[in-house]
């Protein structure tokens, strides 16, 4: 197994959504690989329509309702403790205040009507949002900084409760799948589950649909074949991803796509009055067009990324700010590409395939280096699409990008996790001189082989 994988493995055991998205889970180094390397256990994540009864409805909405509230009812708890100063309030403590205490008393009394592990379920993730915002601010946890909790509104357009075995939840043989106080509710199985699951979700949307997302524990993983070829990618916006061996896929674009269609409802929307009853039907044919153009995206995706990582033993793509170019005049056509969620379907699939992927630094020239001589040029404006390198070479621009950051990934994430120095390059004619520029082009990136 490569560095890279290893790193990833050791630290997290990595979460497929089926047809939805993915999402790790933090697990123990020890029980990640063996001494071999080799992945022992993989969780799996598949998430399948289910259709309630409106009697089931009505339950799950209960059961959405009290969740809420015991999360709003520990952080406020918590938040008053530190207000007063007091201690923080520990999980336990908390959990015998806002469950056990609350149940006895007339203004809580209907939080028995559910089951009680949604309700345990919903402190825990109270608890590992506090877990995140203080590992955050004290510098242990990397990346963007996490705020801490907030109350969750009725209103929300997504709501969630999770069952775990303490609930003994279970798939009858029919299909069905019987949930404490809830009932058995009606599943539309696309697949068969690998293993008996630890857990579900029950999850409703804004366009009123509801999912089953069951947490599954396979022996291991599936890996395919090794193969010679590795890749790199240019992420792009006419071109969702240029190949470094030259192949282009066109952007889909599937928001622009249905805007019309999402136009003509958003202007039916704004014409209704507030708190209507047609405003409510209106928001939530909005919300079913949206999630249709989110399905449509991700069913793309979750396909072109199973298609690299199978026909690459390695994939090396650049590390963008979706952030920042989420604030500029591109940023519509930014959302609508869905970088960040395409390169974090590569991430978990090259780690649960056994295959190497990598993140070139965003700071990385490979748009101005020249793949043949690593020259690095002025910069370009964004309408030119090629060029020509004083070497001699004629470069389009997305291709040399995606050369560049393959010659990149290879450098940082070669079998032995060692730098690679650039091998010599003989230089033009007209550049067998000495230029200060020149002299310093090379060596500004040290560590890149270049092709």
């Amino acid at each position: 197994m490569n560095t890279l994988c290893r790193n990833f493995v050791t630290k997290t055991k990595w979460t497929c959504i089926a047809k939805t998205q993915c999402l790790p889970v933090r697990m123990p180094a020890s029980s990640a690989i063996n001494q071999h390397d080799t992945v022992l256990l993989v969780q799996l994540r598949y998430q399948f329509r289910v259709y309630p009864t409106p009697g089931q409805q009505i339950e799950l909405a209960r059961a959405f309702g009290c969740a809420r509230v015991v999360f709003n009812d520990g952080l406020r708890l918590r938040q008053q403790a530190r207000e007063q100063g007091l201690p923080y309030v520990s999980d336990a403590e908390l959990s015998k205040r806002v469950i056990t205490k609350a149940k006895t008393t007339p203004e809580r009394a209907w939080l028995g009507e559910v089951s009680s592990v949604v309700l345990q379920q919903a402190l825990a993730d109270l608890n590992t949002a506090y877990r995140n915002f203080f590992a955050s601010i004290t510098g242990k946890r990397k990346g963007r900084k996490f705020a801490p909790p907030r109350f969750r509104s009725r209103k929300d357009n997504r709501q969630a409760i999770r069952f775990t075995k303490n609930s003994r939840f279970r798939v009858l043989d029919n299909g069905r799948l019987r949930l404490p106080k809830i009932g058995d509710l009606d599943v539309r199985w696309s697949r068969t589950l690998p293993s008996d699951p630890s857990s579900v979700a029950i999850i409703r949307d804004a366009a009123g649909r509801h999912f089953a997302s069951f947490v599954v524990t396979i022996d291991q993983a599936e890996r395919p074949p090794p193969v010679e070829s590795e890749v790199g990618i240019d992420l792009g916006l006419t071109h969702f991803a240029v190949m470094s061996d030259g192949t282009k896929i066109t952007a889909p674009k599937f928001l622009r796509r249905a805007a019309r269609k999402l136009k003509r409802l958003q202007q039916d929307l704004s014409r209704k009055t507030r708190g209507s009853n047609r405003r409510k039907k209106a928001v939530v044919k909005v919300a079913r067009a949206h999630a249709r153009v989110a399905d449509t995206r991700r069913d793309w995706q979750h396909k072109l990324s199973t298609t690299l990582i199978r026909e690459n033993q390695a994939v090396y793509v650049e590390d963008l700010c979706v952030t920042g170019l989420g604030r500029t005049r591109l940023a519509k056509s930014v959302h609508d590409a869905g970088w960040a969620s395409f390169t974090s379907m590569l991430e978990y699939k090259a780690a649960r395939y056994g295959r190497t992927f990598g993140r070139v630094d965003r700071f990385f020239p490979s748009t101005r280096m020249c793949s043949d001589c690593g020259r690095i040029n002025d910069k370009m404006a964004l309408n030119i699409r090629a060029w020509n390198c004083p070497c001699g070479s004629h470069h389009d621009r997305d291709v040399n990008a995606a050369k560049n950051v393959k010659a990149a990934g290879q450098a940082d994430f070669n079998d032995r996790g060692a730098h690679v120095r650039p091998g010599l390059v003989p230089a033009a004619r007209r550049e067998a001189v000495t230029h200060p520029d020149a002299a310093c082009s090379t060596r500004s990136v040290e560590g890149i082989s270049f092709l």
